[in-house]
């Protein structure tokens, strides 16, 4: 059966992922170092991990596989979660793959390189999430959700 993880630290889109959830009867399991209230839908979990820097995400990576769908803007995070067949997916909609995880794992290791070199630059920061980023991500998520129930093949529910 297909499971959503949210990395939910600093996730816009917790109630979307919600409301995909709930419409196809998929576990979601909400994972942060805490700060969160916790769904009333008892399809979401919420997880509480140990303060740490990857805690969350290692708690994500040990679990997610094959037909499982990882929501996180955390680049490694998501190469991690690709490499044990799961799919990920960020908050604006943009699919991580195995074909643009290697470039965009370069990138971000190239940036941190400069901003470590500088450690005044500010950067020029990311576009604001608006509207447009939202619908994006719901179709995505829901395509995701499509995609993972064929994989699994038909009538397979098991956990």
């Amino acid at each position: 059966m297909t499971r959503i993880f949210v990395d939910a630290d600093a996730c816009p889109v917790r109630q979307e992922v919600e409301r995909v959830a709930a419409r196809h009867g998929l576990e979601v399991y909400v994972v942060s170092n805490g700060g969160l209230r916790p769904s009333r839908d008892p399809l979401v979990k919420t997880v509480i991990v140990a303060e740490g820097a990857d805690a969350a995400d290692d708690w994500i990576a040990e679990r997610a596989g094959p037909g499982d769908i990882c929501i996180t803007g955390d680049i490694p995070l998501a190469g991690r979660c690709l490499e044990r067949g799961a799919m990920a997916i960020r908050h604006n909609g943009d699919a991580f793959t195995p074909d643009n995880i290697g470039a965009q794992l370069a990138a971000r290791n190239l940036m941190a390189d400069i901003r470590a070199a500088n450690p005044l630059w500010t950067g020029g920061g990311g576009r604001p999430f608006g509207r447009a980023d939202r619908s994006r991500f719901l179709d995505r998520l829901e395509r995701a959700v499509q995609a993972a129930r064929k994989q699994s093949g038909p009538g397979d529910d098991s956990p």
